[in-house]
């Protein structure tokens, strides 16, 4: 018993202190970190989506939500991707629950 207490304790005690050693390192919100695009200067990555997200003409989506814009035209073979694996997983446990209930 007094080994499991001390187990989840030193499991605590390293979480808590990952999580205060890596909230040290993170930026301020709302700055982004500066990864710079070749054929946009003093720019990151971020910056340049949300600034051409709402343009149709800039190669953004025209959406006036950056995050349906981001998510539909920046990303969307990443979001084909994982539909297509979510409605997988959902066929897979229908199939599941069907053939439970067919042998009862």
């Amino acid at each position: 018993m007094m080994r499991r207490v001390l187990a989840i304790g030193l499991v605590c005690a390293i979480g808590a202190l990952l999580v205060f050693t890596v909230s040290n390192y993170l930026l301020p919100f709302g700055t982004f970190p500066q990864r710079k695009f070749e054929n946009f200067e003093n720019q990151s990555v971020a910056q340049v989506y949300l600034e051409n997200a709402p343009k149709a003409e800039a190669g953004g989506a025209g959406s006036a939500n950056v995050v349906t814009s981001i998510v539909w035209d920046y990303r969307g073979y990443d979001t084909l991707g994982e539909a297509t694996i979510l409605f997988t997983a959902v066929c897979g446990v229908a199939m599941l629950f069907r053939a439970a209930k067919e042998g009862d």
